[in-house]
């Protein structure tokens, strides 16, 4: 009996036995299944943070990226502005330099017609001398024209004997003929300028050279008023001495040529500026 109770609970165990080691299987199948699936769902959960600190990245390049490109399109937007401003100036600027430009080359227009006035009245003065005075000798009178103007030099010995200031009666021809072509251009003024060489001057009542030069240009200017009519307002008398040489004084011939006595003609300065105005006021250049 005893035999039989002990195989029943051995089997009874063993049946127990049985069961739990099924169950147990079920439940370790069912971790695994569970293990697996939580392991999946790390892999995704890694892939995602993953994905998620690019895409973090990306988005603070993106809005780095941005905020440059809202400052450099403000800084575009104020450089445009002030492109705008100085082109508005520039514009302005060289309108008014182009307006200047056309004002100047107006006035140098208007100045080289006056010019050209003046110098047409010149080279008609010239051939008036010269028609008059050229049967002389070239050596003893030169009419020429420097910078606009005209100057008439005479030789000493036309005029003086040596060492005098008193005209000589043959001068007085030369002197009437050059006063014929002054008194028919009553716009001109004109200077007698009286030089010697530098041989020192020691007799007479005369100090020096400088007083010898100055009174011989002053019996220039009597004779030319009294004997000819030439009105006084238009002549000055002027003394040189021997300071403005045309040779060395070397030679006898040297200072010949540098005693003279020289007669420059200059158109009033009111006339010329008269050249100028009438200039402005010529239709042809203000056209």
């Amino acid at each position: 009996m005893k035999k039989i109770i002990l195989g029943c609970l051995g089997m009874a165990i063993a049946l127990s036995s049985c069961v739990s080691q099924k169950k147990y299987a079920e439940l370790e199948a069912k971790q695994k299944e569970t293990q697996d699936l939580l392991n999946s769902a790390t892999v995704k959960l890694n892939s995602c943070l993953e994905e998620k600190a690019t895409a973090d990245a990306r988005m603070q390049t993106l809005e780095e990226q941005n905020a440059f490109l809202k400052a450099n399109n403000q800084e575009l937007i104020n450089n445009m502005g002030n492109l705008t401003t100085l082109t508005a100036k520039g514009a302005d600027n060289l309108e008014k330099s182009l307006e200047s430009l056309r004002e100047k080359d107006l006035t140098i227009r208007k100045l080289q017609d006056a010019v050209t006035r003046r110098d047409s009245v010149n080279l008609s003065l010239v051939q008036s001398l010269k028609g008059v005075l050229g049967n002389l000798d070239d050596e003893d009178i030169e009419i020429s024209v420097e910078k606009g103007v005209v100057f008439v030099s005479i030789s000493d010995k036309l005029l003086f004997s040596s060492g005098s200031y008193n005209v000589n009666s043959a001068a007085k021809e030369v002197l009437g003929k050059v006063a014929k072509v002054v008194n028919n251009k009553p716009d001109f003024e004109f200077m007698v300028e009286g030089h010697t060489d530098n041989v020192p001057y020691s007799s007479g009542v005369l100090l020096d050279n400088w007083d010898l030069s100055a009174k011989r240009a002053t019996s220039i200017v009597r004779v030319l008023q009294n004997d000819f009519g030439v009105d006084p307002a238009r002549m000055t008398a002027a003394g040189r001495s021997y300071y403005v040489p045309l040779a060395s004084n070397d030679s006898a011939a040297d200072r010949a040529k540098n005693r003279r006595t020289r007669i420059v003609v200059l158109p009033k300065l009111d006339q010329f500026y008269s050249m100028i105005e009438e200039g402005m006021d010529d239709p042809a250049i203000n056209n």
